[in-house]
């Protein structure tokens, strides 16, 4: 299965691009597609613990199994001021 994922803001920076697409297999979690990225991307994985992760409009966590046609969505922390 192929999901497009779409980095955000410096996240684009840190991944060198701002989309790309990873292959995982079936049944595959959102966890399973980040330790894709991190493999291939390495410096995403430092904010792993402040990374906002949506799947399609919503938010979703590492549990969340991804299905054929999701698209995913990286976001660093939100900040306001």
């Amino acid at each position: 299965m192929t999901i497009p994922v779409t980095f955000w803001s410096y996240f684009a920076e840190l991944a060198g691009c701002s989309e790309t697409v990873v292959t995982v297999s079936e049944p595959t979690t959102v966890d399973g597609l980040l330790a894709a990225l991190y493999q291939a991307h390495p410096a995403l994985a430092e904010l792993r613990r402040s990374t906002l992760i949506a799947v399609g409009v919503e938010y979703q966590d590492g549990g969340y199994v991804l299905k054929p046609g999701d698209h995913v969505s990286l976001f660093p922390p939100v900040q306001g001021g």
